[in-house]
């Protein structure tokens, strides 16, 4: 019952999908190069089973036992996760059942673990606590076989238990396994996978060969008008119900060295903030007690099919990982704020445990509020761009042609009075306009000559004022451009550091393994010196 109640965490198969995968990107800096995420076949009944394996650093046994305990963890304060607590509910939450195969490779001791966690075995056999059956072999150099460990009374019992409750009937095809793994790695298979409220597998392998759907949710093209098909097939949709689309936006930076393979085709990374027009570029310094917490960037800007699409919110990831996507901040009345998508990452709050939803504290409830503050500025001052009536000018465009706001200053401490200046601002604003027209018959009727020359003359000092006010303003968009610039040459070049980073941890653990290979043959070579001269060679 603890296993079933610890998995409900996860409400959305997907989410837990995403825990298996965070473990595998987290293996980058072991050198792993690929997840691979597809459908294999149950040996024991033909059902579909769920398969992700990566070419990590594999487990050894300590860190197996670790990976399926409960409240054990190892997690850096850089990781996204660690064979936690995340890997236990995540794989219950797809399936009944999970073997997990691991191959490891430390200072030349090469290891093989298989575990079991099983819902199915602890419910038949009626078991009132969580147990998990495992076995560990360790490969012997010098006979070239494998032995295993822990002693043979505690080696046999686990194996009698794996080969009654796994997909596998013997020990030759659990040790089989490993022939895809490699020199390191780690094999997830989950089976008995969950039915939905319909007694469907709820993860659906067949609709797209390519692909992994939700059952009950493909919202099949066909049956959609085609004024909403534009809608329906947008990313900011699709990523619902296919996982292709998911993991494509899973995570906001991907090394170049590095594939999530989904059903044999590699999964094409997707930046959202490839996606938006007329984009922006906002700093936000969140405080906490008078401390600054850290800095984000949020680029905000239009999606490029707006207004035709009715998606918008922020797409908010932390550690480099998706947690809210698409996430509406604002209610979006009266079509205020359609459009506007955003993308930030924020490392200075943590999600919750099932990756995604964030901590209700206090910070978060502050980004939230800025996040709204955000969307409605962008949207009241560049909404004309789509199409829509701008209810507000920018700040640096919301004085009338004649009056900057310099000039308006001035003029009021030079002792014009409120009235004057609206005549100014209705009647010169244009020079034809019929309000100077009416105000000039005004004037004529009352025969009030020098009344006219005054405001003439306030006009030509008005257009003086004027031409210096709109230079600073240009001067001022010229710099906030610039600006912009700027901050997203820095986000480029932040990107460029992580991959070298990336590379170059990937380059030492490459060298470490020719190193382990040259001291390995060089032990062969030496024995064969040795050799030679006794057998008289």
């Amino acid at each position: 019952m603890f296993l079933h109640s610890n998995a409900t965490s996860h409400k959305w198969a997907f989410g837990a999908i995403a825990e298996l995968l965070d473990n595998a990107i987290d293996e980058i800096q072991n050198g792993a190069t690929f997840v691979v995420v597809d459908e294999i076949s149950n040996p024991r009944d033909g059902n579909p089973a769920l398969l992700i394996q990566d070419d990590g650093g594999g487990m050894d046994p300590i860190a197996m036992r670790g990976c399926l305990s409960f409240g054990f963890s190892e997690k850096s304060k850089s990781s996204i996760g660690r064979y936690g607590n995340g890997f236990k509910t995540s794989t219950m939450r797809l399936g009944a059942d999970v073997i997990v195969f691991s191959r490891h490779l430390d200072k030349r001791v090469l290891t093989q673990s298989i575990g079991l966690l099983s819902y199915t075995f602890l419910r038949k056999e009626n078991y009132d606590r969580i147990v998990v059956p495992m076995v560990h072999y360790e490969f012997n150099t010098s006979t070239g076989t494998l032995d295993f460990l822990h002693g043979k009374e505690h080696f046999m019992s686990n194996l009698l238990m794996l080969l009654q409750w796994s997909p596998f009937a013997t020990e030759a095809e659990l040790l089989k396994q490993f022939d895809d793994i490699g020199p390191q790695g780690t094999k997830v298979i989950v089976y008995n996978l969950w039915a939905n409220d319909d007694g469907i597998v709820e993860l659906d392998f067949n609709t797209d060969p390519r692909d992994i759907i939700i059952s009950g949710d493909t919202r099949k093209i066909q049956t959609i008008p085609a004024w909403k098909l534009i809608n329906e097939q947008h990313i900011g949709n699709r990523y619902h119900y296919s996982l292709r689309v998911y993991l494509s936006i899973l995570y906001l930076r991907i090394p170049a060295s590095f594939r999530i393979i989904l059903r044999g085709e590699v999964v094409e990374h997707h930046n959202i903030a490839d996606d938006l027009k007329f984009p922006q570029f906002i700093l936000y310094k969140p405080q906490n007690a008078g401390t600054v917490e850290g800095q984000i960037i949020t680029t905000i800007g239009f999606l490029k099919d707006a207004p035709n699409v009715n998606i918008h919110g922020f797409n908010v990831y932390h550690k480099n990982r998706l947690i809210l996507p698409f996430w509406p901040v604002v209610s979006y009345a009266d079509s205020r704020g359609r459009g506007v998508v955003g993308v930030l990452e924020t490392n200075f709050i943590e999600p919750t445990h099932n990756k995604q939803d964030f901590e209700k504290t206090s910070l978060f409830q502050k980004l939230e509020s800025r996040l709204k503050e955000m969307t409605w500025e962008y949207w009241d001052f560049h909404c004309g761009l789509i199409g829509y009536l701008v209810k507000k000018k920018h700040p640096t465009q919301n004085i009338p042609p004649l009056l900057s706001s310099k000039a308006t200053s001035n003029h009021k401490s030079s002792g014009v009075g409120t009235a004057k200046e609206s005549q100014i601002r209705s009647g010169l604003s244009l020079p034809n306009s019929k309000s100077r027209h009416e105000q000039g018959l005004q004037l004529k009727r009352k025969d009030n000559f020098e009344e006219i020359q005054n405001l003439k003359r306030q006009a030509v000092g008005v257009n003086n004022l004027s031409t210096n006010g709109q230079s600073k303003n240009q001067e001022k968009a010229i710099v906030l451009q610039e600006n912009e610039t700027l901050r997203a040459n820095c986000l480029k070049y932040s990107k460029e550091e992580e991959e070298l980073h990336v590379k170059v941890t990937q380059l030492k653990s490459e060298i470490e393994k020719v190193d382990n290979e040259y001291a390995r043959l060089l032990a062969e070579l030496q024995e064969i010196e040795k050799v030679k001269p006794e057998k008289g060679v």
